[in-house]
């Protein structure tokens, strides 16, 4: 063999061993994209996949996760083991939001867990296929997710909650604060839950003979300035409802109310650890517990049983708040541990 054909050879040999890798390497993606389409299990470990979106990080809401995942371990589904649970967080963003839940979706995971309204709502409108289970949101048809019978979508499970506990939490104001006279509140005027809670409050402050002061906000960024305002128009009491901007930006709230010595009532339990004086309402880890039990009845491959509702409500105060306010902690009310 002269030298040219050695070159030619050698040439030859190495094209050869180049195209074997890329059938190799295309080979092998091919695999890989085969094993990541997803499907309702891990393929490494055959367990349910769980996709689980919340719309924002905020410690109120990040109870009802807690507990969601205290009930899956108790009914023997224990994420990393039996279970596979991927957390996605929204903050706050819509874009984001829907991008989460187009991967789960994608992915074909067994069940979807929202926790609080919007991504409740979103998921619904996105998959009649997937279990959804619900929690911190309103009662399907509230949240204007009812059938056009009047049903519940038949994939939708989980907790929901009634507006009929607020009348409760605002009847407070009137055992705790008879000489009361002007509540303020804020509102997400963009939140369907926030708008209807909001009309709620308005009637049952017109039943109790209270001034309602109401501001609209569209971002936590608003805030500060909103309450400052309701403030200045001397009201007697601040009221927060089970809304989206009053959980992301409690701290603001907070701050701005108890500077002026504004003492602040809620309908969430959870927002009385956070500095509200008293609340009636649900306890968010039992909340996201109770809709855990849901989730695990379908992962057991039952048929997603229908949303109930929230069974464990609490009057709470706060002894800290009491004392920064100067004020005497009402009868009938269990102390913050």
């Amino acid at each position: 063999m002269n030298k040219s054909d050695h070159r030619f050879f050698s040439r030859l040999a190495r094209a050869s061993a180049v195209a074997s890798g890329i059938k190799s390497l295309m080979f092998s993606s091919l695999l890989f994209l085969i094993g990541g389409c997803g499907g309702n299990t891990d393929k490494a470990s055959a367990v349910p996949v769980v996709g689980f979106v919340q719309s924002f990080e905020d410690a109120t809401i990040d109870e009802a996760r807690k507990g969601f995942y205290a009930a899956l371990k108790e009914g023997g589904f224990e994420d990393g083991k039996t279970v596979k649970i991927i957390y996605r967080n929204a903050q706050g963003d819509a874009a984001t939001l829907n991008q989460i839940l187009d991967y789960f979706i994608g992915e074909n995971v067994a069940l979807l867990a929202t926790n609080t309204t919007v991504p409740t709502i979103t998921a619904v409108q996105k998959t009649n296929k997937i279990p959804v289970c619900m929690m911190v949101a309103p009662r399907p048809d509230i949240a204007g997710l009812a059938l056009a019978d009047g049903s519940t979508p038949p994939n939708l499970s989980g907790t929901f909650e009634t507006l009929a506990y607020i009348d409760t939490s605002v009847a407070l104001i009137k055992q705790v604060f008879p000489q009361a006279k002007r509540v303020g509140t804020i509102f997400n005027s963009s939140e369907p839950n926030s708008v209807n809670s909001v009309g709620r409050l308005r009637k049952m402050c017109a039943s109790l003979g209270l001034e309602l002061l109401e501001g609209s906000v569209t971002s936590s960024n608003e805030t500060q300035q909103v309450v400052a305002s309701l403030i200045d128009q001397k009201i007697d009491v601040f009221f927060a409802l089970p809304d989206n901007i009053i959980f992301a930006s409690f701290e603001t709230v907070y701050k701005t109310a108890s500077d002026k010595k504004i003492p602040i009532v809620s309908s969430e339990a959870g927002l009385v650890q956070r500095g509200a004086f008293i609340a009636y309402g649900a306890d968010l880890y039992l909340w996201g517990k109770q809709a855990g039990e849901s989730a695990v009845k379908i992962l057991k491959g039952e048929k997603p049983p229908a949303p109930d509702e929230v069974r464990v409500r609490k009057r709470i105060y706060s002894q800290t708040a009491a004392t920064l306010l100067g004020l005497t902690p009402p009868q009938g009310f269990e102390k913050l541990k």
